[in-house]
């Protein structure tokens, strides 16, 4: 038995060094240590051996099974460590080529839109304000003088987690926190986007953008807010833009108004983008309502404010001549990067 593990060791080494690929090296792996393999075979003879012989002849074996697996261990990784070798002499790079330049992005048209309004209003003296997109019913509608079952709730219909915890309809939310924690005098603006269970088309969305802006302080009139708005529509839509404020009502401003622009693609003459009037409308605004600043602790016979709410992607299709708000949407590539 012991002449005969001799024999099966010098065969291994013979064989091994012929192995050239791992393919040939399981083969052998199976022949000489597989269930019907020079060794295993040896090893099933073990019982017809004197129990004297059979620990000499156990050690034997264990050490020629050692020595194939040992064996065997390095072949392979001699011959991993060829392959690598071929790979890389195969998939050599050249480091000193130039690599590939990565485009440029830029921003999206709407937050071009959004930092040019920050800019302006930063410059004017404004502060930006935040606040939450998941809001509770009574920052987006009871503060604001719409308590529930009030009917200008139906034009702002969202999306309820809960009851009282709902998508905000409206940036004006953001005033009546920042009131409940800071007193006047305030300046502040609020954009972020928004939320309403509108269908999609050209000139609707259930995500949109608002901008909206706040003063309070010691007597703030409606002649200051119309100053302010004149500055925006001058920056925003040309030197040349007069602005024309109609009566309307909001319930959380007092009085209200909603507020046009001469047309920029007429100049106030008449054609398509205004329908011949001359006039579009960009924005709400007004003073903020008594109710909504006692509602804040701020006592409306001492301090005064106005509001005002513009629509961003509103502003974005003026600006860029744009007809359906859905091209903002749909990152199509060829459409962005013409801003």
């Amino acid at each position: 038995m012991i002449e005969k593990l001799a024999e099966i060791k010098k065969l291994f080494t013979d064989k091994i060094s012929g192995a050239s690929t791992e393919e040939s090296l399981e083969n052998l792996r199976v022949e000489f240590l597989g269930k019907k393999g020079f060794m295993t075979g040896l090893m099933k003879m073990m019982g017809q051996l004197d129990a004297q012989e059979r620990p000499k002849v156990g050690q034997a074996a264990n050490e020629v099974r050692t020595y194939i697996e040992t064996k065997l261990g390095e072949k392979k990784n001699e011959l991993k460590a060829q392959a690598l070798l071929c790979a890389l002499e195969q998939e050599k790079l050249d480091v000193t080529i130039p690599g590939t330049p990565a485009a440029a992005g830029s921003l999206h048209p709407l937050n071009q839109v959004t930092e040019e309004m920050k800019r302006l209003f930063i410059g004017m003296g404004y502060e930006i304000a935040e606040g939450p997109e998941v809001e509770y019913d009574y920052y987006n509608f009871e503060a604001l003088n719409l308590p529930e079952g009030h009917p200008a709730r139906d034009t702002q219909d969202t999306f309820y987690i809960t009851d009282k915890i709902l998508l905000r309809t409206q940036t004006s939310s953001v005033q009546i926190h920042v009131m409940e924690h800071k007193k006047p005098p305030i300046r502040i603006i609020s954009p972020g986007k928004v939320y309403r269970a509108d269908n999609l088309d050209a000139t609707h969305s259930p995500i949109f953008h608002q901008l909206e802006g706040l003063v309070v302080d010691k007597g703030v009139t409606m002649g200051d807010l119309k100053g302010t708005l004149e500055i925006y529509a001058k920056a925003m839509f040309g030197e040349n833009t007069k602005i024309r404020l109609r009566p309307h009502h909001f319930p959380f401003t007092e009085p209200s108004a909603e507020v046009d622009v001469t047309c920029w693609g007429c100049g106030g003459t008449g054609c398509r983008i205004c329908k011949g009037e001359g006039w579009v409308e960009v924005l709400g605004c007004g003073m903020v309502h008594p109710d909504v600043l006692r509602r804040c602790d701020i006592d409306p016979e001492v301090y005064s404010g106005f509001a005002f709410g513009i629509g961003i992607e509103r502003t974005a299709l003026a600006r860029y001549g744009v007809s359906d708000l859905r091209q903002f949407f749909e990152n199509d590539v060829r459409f962005l990067e013409q801003f």
